[in-house]
Protein backbone atom coordinates (compact mmCIF):
# COMPACT_ATOMS: atom_id res chain seq x y z
CA UNK A 1 0.00 0.00 0.00
CA UNK A 2 1.43 3.31 -0.80
CA UNK A 3 1.39 6.02 1.99
CA UNK A 4 0.85 9.40 0.54
CA UNK A 5 2.74 12.07 2.39
CA UNK A 6 0.70 14.95 4.43
CA UNK A 7 0.57 18.11 1.99
CA UNK A 8 -0.02 21.16 4.01
CA UNK A 9 -3.73 22.91 2.62
CA UNK A 10 -3.93 26.62 2.28
CA UNK A 11 -7.18 27.33 4.72
CA UNK A 12 -7.12 30.83 4.12
CA UNK A 13 -9.38 32.53 1.87
CA UNK A 14 -9.98 30.58 -2.11
CA UNK A 15 -10.52 27.51 -0.03
CA UNK A 16 -12.88 26.05 -2.40
CA UNK A 17 -11.12 27.76 -5.63
CA UNK A 18 -9.00 26.32 -7.91
CA UNK A 19 -7.55 27.29 -11.47
CA UNK A 20 -7.31 25.67 -14.50
CA UNK A 21 -3.69 24.98 -16.15
CA UNK A 22 -3.86 24.72 -19.70
CA UNK A 23 -1.63 24.64 -21.14
CA UNK A 24 -2.32 25.02 -25.33
CA UNK A 25 0.18 28.08 -25.70
CA UNK A 26 3.80 28.30 -26.77
CA UNK A 27 5.09 30.90 -24.84
CA UNK A 28 3.92 30.36 -21.28
CA UNK A 29 6.06 30.21 -18.50
CA UNK A 30 8.16 27.54 -16.84
CA UNK A 31 5.90 24.95 -14.74
CA UNK A 32 7.95 26.28 -11.71
CA UNK A 33 7.53 29.99 -12.00
CA UNK A 34 2.88 29.30 -12.35
CA UNK A 35 3.26 26.69 -9.36
CA UNK A 36 4.44 29.76 -7.67
CA UNK A 37 2.36 32.33 -9.16
CA UNK A 38 -0.28 29.94 -7.61
CA UNK A 39 0.98 29.76 -4.02
CA UNK A 40 1.53 33.95 -4.59
CA UNK A 41 -2.39 34.39 -5.28
CA UNK A 42 -3.21 32.50 -2.60
CA UNK A 43 -4.64 29.10 -4.41
CA UNK A 44 -4.30 26.02 -3.14
CA UNK A 45 -6.17 23.51 -6.45
CA UNK A 46 -5.26 23.41 -9.87
CA UNK A 47 -6.37 21.22 -12.61
CA UNK A 48 -4.73 19.81 -15.72
CA UNK A 49 -6.03 18.56 -18.73
CA UNK A 50 -3.53 15.70 -19.39
CA UNK A 51 -1.12 14.67 -17.50
CA UNK A 52 1.86 16.46 -17.61
CA UNK A 53 5.28 15.29 -15.95
CA UNK A 54 6.79 18.79 -15.79
CA UNK A 55 4.13 20.14 -14.10
CA UNK A 56 3.27 17.29 -11.88
CA UNK A 57 7.01 17.34 -10.72
CA UNK A 58 6.39 21.14 -10.30
CA UNK A 59 3.43 20.85 -8.25
CA UNK A 60 5.52 18.41 -5.65
CA UNK A 61 4.81 19.13 -2.14
CA UNK A 62 3.64 22.85 -3.04
CA UNK A 63 0.89 22.35 -1.28
CA UNK A 64 -1.78 22.86 -4.10
CA UNK A 65 -4.00 19.85 -5.09
CA UNK A 66 -4.70 18.93 -8.38
CA UNK A 67 -7.24 17.25 -10.93
CA UNK A 68 -5.68 15.12 -13.83
CA UNK A 69 -7.13 14.11 -16.57
CA UNK A 70 -6.85 12.08 -19.81
CA UNK A 71 -6.62 13.01 -23.02
CA UNK A 72 -9.94 12.65 -24.78
CA UNK A 73 -7.77 10.51 -27.58
CA UNK A 74 -6.84 8.21 -25.21
CA UNK A 75 -10.26 6.89 -23.88
CA UNK A 76 -10.81 4.51 -26.43
CA UNK A 77 -7.74 2.10 -25.47
CA UNK A 78 -8.19 3.30 -21.47
CA UNK A 79 -11.50 2.08 -22.09
CA UNK A 80 -11.02 -1.60 -24.08
CA UNK A 81 -7.86 -2.28 -21.89
CA UNK A 82 -7.11 -2.84 -18.93
CA UNK A 83 -3.57 -3.32 -19.38
CA UNK A 84 -3.50 0.26 -21.06
CA UNK A 85 -4.81 1.72 -17.87
CA UNK A 86 -2.64 -0.14 -15.51
CA UNK A 87 0.34 1.33 -17.59
CA UNK A 88 -1.35 4.91 -17.49
CA UNK A 89 -1.44 4.81 -13.69
CA UNK A 90 1.78 3.33 -13.30
CA UNK A 91 3.18 6.20 -16.13
CA UNK A 92 1.68 9.31 -14.90
CA UNK A 93 0.29 8.93 -11.20
CA UNK A 94 3.11 6.50 -9.39
CA UNK A 95 5.76 8.71 -9.79
CA UNK A 96 3.61 11.96 -8.04
CA UNK A 97 1.16 9.90 -5.96
CA UNK A 98 3.24 10.53 -2.64
CA UNK A 99 4.27 14.00 -3.24
CA UNK A 100 1.22 15.41 -4.82
CA UNK A 101 -2.08 15.80 -3.55
CA UNK A 102 -4.21 14.03 -6.60
CA UNK A 103 -7.81 15.32 -5.85
CA UNK A 104 -9.14 13.01 -8.59
CA UNK A 105 -9.27 11.22 -12.17
CA UNK A 106 -11.15 13.02 -15.01
CA UNK A 107 -11.88 10.05 -18.29
CA UNK A 108 -11.68 12.85 -21.02
CA UNK A 109 -13.58 16.34 -20.79
CA UNK A 110 -16.32 17.30 -22.12
CA UNK A 111 -17.26 13.99 -24.71
CA UNK A 112 -21.06 13.28 -23.91
CA UNK A 113 -22.63 13.26 -25.88
CA UNK A 114 -20.65 12.46 -28.35
CA UNK A 115 -18.46 9.50 -30.76
CA UNK A 116 -16.19 9.06 -27.76
CA UNK A 117 -18.98 8.73 -25.00
CA UNK A 118 -19.40 5.33 -25.30
CA UNK A 119 -16.07 4.70 -23.35
CA UNK A 120 -16.04 7.05 -20.70
CA UNK A 121 -17.19 4.09 -18.46
CA UNK A 122 -15.25 1.76 -19.35
CA UNK A 123 -11.89 3.99 -18.89
CA UNK A 124 -13.49 5.06 -15.25
CA UNK A 125 -13.69 1.51 -14.48
CA UNK A 126 -10.75 0.40 -15.34
CA UNK A 127 -8.70 3.06 -14.28
CA UNK A 128 -10.41 2.97 -10.55
CA UNK A 129 -9.20 -1.12 -10.47
CA UNK A 130 -5.90 0.44 -12.00
CA UNK A 131 -5.41 2.60 -8.50
CA UNK A 132 -6.90 0.26 -6.53
CA UNK A 133 -4.22 -2.99 -7.98
CA UNK A 134 -1.50 -0.19 -7.37
CA UNK A 135 -2.44 0.96 -3.70
CA UNK A 136 -4.07 3.58 -4.17
CA UNK A 137 -7.66 3.94 -2.69
CA UNK A 138 -8.23 7.57 -2.10
CA UNK A 139 -8.11 8.87 -5.73
CA UNK A 140 -11.73 9.13 -7.08
CA UNK A 141 -11.96 8.20 -10.75
CA UNK A 142 -15.19 10.49 -13.10
CA UNK A 143 -15.28 12.60 -16.14
CA UNK A 144 -16.04 16.24 -16.92
CA UNK A 145 -19.06 17.06 -18.78
CA UNK A 146 -20.88 20.20 -20.19
CA UNK A 147 -24.25 21.34 -19.67
CA UNK A 148 -24.50 20.37 -23.17
CA UNK A 149 -25.44 17.05 -21.60
CA UNK A 150 -28.84 18.44 -20.13
CA UNK A 151 -31.50 18.77 -22.61
CA UNK A 152 -33.32 21.06 -20.00
CA UNK A 153 -32.02 23.88 -17.29
CA UNK A 154 -34.62 25.97 -17.06
CA UNK A 155 -36.01 26.32 -14.39
CA UNK A 156 -33.51 24.32 -12.27
CA UNK A 157 -35.60 22.34 -10.76
CA UNK A 158 -36.95 20.62 -14.18
CA UNK A 159 -32.91 20.03 -14.38
CA UNK A 160 -32.92 16.78 -17.11
CA UNK A 161 -30.19 14.26 -18.67
CA UNK A 162 -30.65 14.30 -22.65
CA UNK A 163 -31.88 11.70 -24.52
CA UNK A 164 -28.55 11.06 -26.14
CA UNK A 165 -26.53 11.74 -22.88
CA UNK A 166 -28.99 9.80 -20.33
CA UNK A 167 -27.70 6.00 -20.80
CA UNK A 168 -23.74 6.50 -20.50
CA UNK A 169 -24.84 9.11 -18.04
CA UNK A 170 -26.86 6.70 -16.06
CA UNK A 171 -23.95 4.33 -15.90
CA UNK A 172 -21.71 6.98 -14.82
CA UNK A 173 -23.79 8.17 -11.87
CA UNK A 174 -24.38 4.47 -10.52
CA UNK A 175 -20.72 4.31 -10.44
CA UNK A 176 -19.68 7.52 -8.83
CA UNK A 177 -22.86 7.32 -6.34
CA UNK A 178 -21.33 3.61 -5.13
CA UNK A 179 -17.59 5.34 -4.87
CA UNK A 180 -19.03 8.08 -3.28
CA UNK A 181 -17.00 10.22 -5.98
CA UNK A 182 -18.24 13.69 -7.57
CA UNK A 183 -19.52 14.37 -10.98
CA UNK A 184 -17.21 17.34 -12.34
CA UNK A 185 -19.42 19.73 -14.33
CA UNK A 186 -18.36 22.89 -16.81
CA UNK A 187 -20.49 25.71 -16.56
CA UNK A 188 -20.39 29.01 -18.39
CA UNK A 189 -23.24 31.81 -17.11
CA UNK A 190 -20.87 33.82 -20.30
CA UNK A 191 -22.05 31.22 -23.10
CA UNK A 192 -25.24 31.00 -21.71
CA UNK A 193 -25.95 35.27 -22.00
CA UNK A 194 -24.28 35.27 -25.54
CA UNK A 195 -26.54 32.58 -26.83
CA UNK A 196 -29.32 34.21 -25.78
CA UNK A 197 -29.08 37.83 -24.91
CA UNK A 198 -32.58 38.78 -25.17
CA UNK A 199 -33.79 36.77 -21.48
CA UNK A 200 -30.33 36.73 -19.98
CA UNK A 201 -29.42 39.57 -18.31
CA UNK A 202 -26.02 40.69 -18.02
CA UNK A 203 -26.27 41.60 -14.25
CA UNK A 204 -27.55 37.87 -13.68
CA UNK A 205 -24.43 36.20 -15.38
CA UNK A 206 -22.20 38.48 -13.26
CA UNK A 207 -23.87 37.70 -9.75
CA UNK A 208 -24.86 41.38 -10.11
CA UNK A 209 -28.18 43.04 -8.40
CA UNK A 210 -30.64 43.44 -11.38
CA UNK A 211 -34.44 42.53 -12.91
CA UNK A 212 -34.03 38.92 -12.74
CA UNK A 213 -34.60 37.23 -10.15
CA UNK A 214 -36.17 33.30 -10.95
CA UNK A 215 -38.20 31.95 -8.69
CA UNK A 216 -38.64 28.32 -8.86
CA UNK A 217 -41.15 26.92 -6.61
CA UNK A 218 -39.69 27.79 -2.90
CA UNK A 219 -36.58 28.58 -4.29
CA UNK A 220 -35.26 32.01 -5.43
CA UNK A 221 -31.99 32.77 -7.49
CA UNK A 222 -30.01 35.39 -7.82
CA UNK A 223 -27.20 34.06 -10.36
CA UNK A 224 -27.27 31.89 -12.90
CA UNK A 225 -24.09 30.25 -11.86
CA UNK A 226 -26.34 28.96 -9.00
CA UNK A 227 -29.22 28.02 -11.51
CA UNK A 228 -26.88 25.88 -13.47
CA UNK A 229 -25.68 23.61 -10.94
CA UNK A 230 -29.10 22.60 -9.54
CA UNK A 231 -30.27 22.19 -12.62
CA UNK A 232 -27.69 19.67 -12.78
CA UNK A 233 -28.52 18.33 -9.36
CA UNK A 234 -31.99 18.27 -10.20
CA UNK A 235 -30.98 15.76 -13.54
CA UNK A 236 -29.03 13.86 -11.05
CA UNK A 237 -31.99 13.23 -8.57
CA UNK A 238 -33.78 11.55 -11.25
CA UNK A 239 -31.15 8.53 -11.31
CA UNK A 240 -30.53 5.87 -8.55
CA UNK A 241 -28.08 6.89 -6.41
CA UNK A 242 -27.58 10.74 -7.79
CA UNK A 243 -29.26 12.60 -4.76
CA UNK A 244 -25.80 11.61 -2.98
CA UNK A 245 -23.48 12.57 -6.32
CA UNK A 246 -21.82 16.10 -5.54
CA UNK A 247 -21.30 18.66 -8.07
CA UNK A 248 -17.88 20.01 -9.17
CA UNK A 249 -17.74 22.84 -11.09
CA UNK A 250 -14.10 22.41 -13.01
CA UNK A 251 -14.62 25.06 -15.81
CA UNK A 252 -16.27 28.49 -15.36
CA UNK A 253 -15.06 32.26 -16.18
CA UNK A 254 -15.61 35.00 -18.34
CA UNK A 255 -13.40 36.41 -21.10
CA UNK A 256 -11.72 39.34 -21.43
CA UNK A 257 -11.94 39.94 -25.07
CA UNK A 258 -12.85 38.63 -28.52
CA UNK A 259 -16.34 38.79 -28.48
CA UNK A 260 -19.88 39.97 -27.39
CA UNK A 261 -20.18 41.38 -23.74
CA UNK A 262 -16.38 39.95 -23.52
CA UNK A 263 -14.23 42.63 -21.85
CA UNK A 264 -11.28 43.35 -19.09
CA UNK A 265 -14.31 44.89 -16.80
CA UNK A 266 -17.02 42.24 -17.60
CA UNK A 267 -14.17 39.10 -16.74
CA UNK A 268 -13.03 40.93 -13.07
CA UNK A 269 -16.70 41.48 -12.07
CA UNK A 270 -17.61 37.69 -12.97
CA UNK A 271 -14.13 36.47 -11.04
CA UNK A 272 -14.34 38.23 -8.02
CA UNK A 273 -18.14 37.96 -7.62
CA UNK A 274 -17.71 34.39 -8.28
CA UNK A 275 -14.74 33.79 -5.64
CA UNK A 276 -17.10 35.30 -3.61
CA UNK A 277 -20.02 33.84 -3.80
CA UNK A 278 -18.09 30.21 -3.44
CA UNK A 279 -16.27 31.24 -0.83
CA UNK A 280 -19.03 32.26 0.92
CA UNK A 281 -20.04 28.68 1.85
CA UNK A 282 -23.71 29.27 1.49
CA UNK A 283 -23.81 26.56 -1.76
CA UNK A 284 -27.03 27.32 -4.38
CA UNK A 285 -30.90 27.48 -3.17
CA UNK A 286 -30.94 23.49 -3.87
CA UNK A 287 -27.93 22.49 -1.94
CA UNK A 288 -27.48 25.16 0.95
CA UNK A 289 -24.33 25.88 3.10
CA UNK A 290 -22.50 23.24 1.09
CA UNK A 291 -19.25 24.73 -0.50
CA UNK A 292 -19.40 24.21 -4.07
CA UNK A 293 -15.51 23.43 -5.73
CA UNK A 294 -15.06 25.58 -8.33
CA UNK A 295 -11.85 25.78 -10.66
CA UNK A 296 -12.06 28.91 -12.94
CA UNK A 297 -10.73 28.98 -16.37
CA UNK A 298 -7.99 29.64 -16.82
CA UNK A 299 -4.39 30.49 -15.68
CA UNK A 300 -3.11 32.16 -19.12
CA UNK A 301 -4.22 33.52 -22.51
CA UNK A 302 -3.26 30.69 -24.71
CA UNK A 303 -2.41 31.88 -28.46
CA UNK A 304 -2.76 28.13 -29.57
CA UNK A 305 -6.34 28.55 -29.65
CA UNK A 306 -8.62 29.67 -32.05
CA UNK A 307 -8.79 33.21 -32.70
CA UNK A 308 -10.97 35.26 -30.85
CA UNK A 309 -12.59 34.77 -27.20
CA UNK A 310 -11.00 31.31 -27.12
CA UNK A 311 -7.64 33.16 -26.60
CA UNK A 312 -8.71 35.36 -23.89
CA UNK A 313 -10.36 33.67 -20.55
CA UNK A 314 -6.43 33.97 -18.66
CA UNK A 315 -6.19 35.67 -15.56
CA UNK A 316 -2.74 36.05 -16.52
CA UNK A 317 -0.83 37.10 -19.75
CA UNK A 318 1.94 34.47 -20.67
CA UNK A 319 4.82 37.26 -18.71
CA UNK A 320 2.24 36.18 -15.71
CA UNK A 321 1.46 39.67 -15.40
CA UNK A 322 -2.57 40.11 -14.43
CA UNK A 323 -4.58 40.54 -17.16
CA UNK A 324 -7.17 41.61 -14.54
CA UNK A 325 -6.86 41.74 -11.06
CA UNK A 326 -8.73 38.53 -9.03
CA UNK A 327 -8.83 38.73 -5.36
CA UNK A 328 -8.18 35.10 -3.85
CA UNK A 329 -7.59 36.55 -0.44
CA UNK A 330 -10.83 37.89 0.21
CA UNK A 331 -13.76 35.31 1.34
CA UNK A 332 -16.60 38.56 0.13
CA UNK A 333 -15.89 40.34 -2.76
CA UNK A 334 -19.31 41.82 -5.15
CA UNK A 335 -19.24 44.14 -7.40
CA UNK A 336 -22.15 46.08 -8.46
Amino acid sequence: MLVRLLIYRNSTGGWAIGINYGLLGNNLPAPADTISQLQQLNVSKTRLFSPDHDVLTALHDSGISVIVGTLNEDLESLSSDPSAAASWVETNILPHYSSVDITCLSAGNEVIPGDLAQYVPGTIQNLDAALIAAGISDIPVTTAVSMGVLSTSYPPSQGAFSDESFAVISQIVNFLAEKKSPLLVNAYPYFARVGDPMNVDLRYALFQEGPTVVHDGSLTYTNIFDAMVDAVYSALEEIDGGDDVEVVVTETGWPSGGGRDASVENAETYVNNLIGHVSSGRGTPKRPGREIETYIFAMFNENLKPAGVEQNWGLHYPNLTQVYQANFSSTKVFIQ
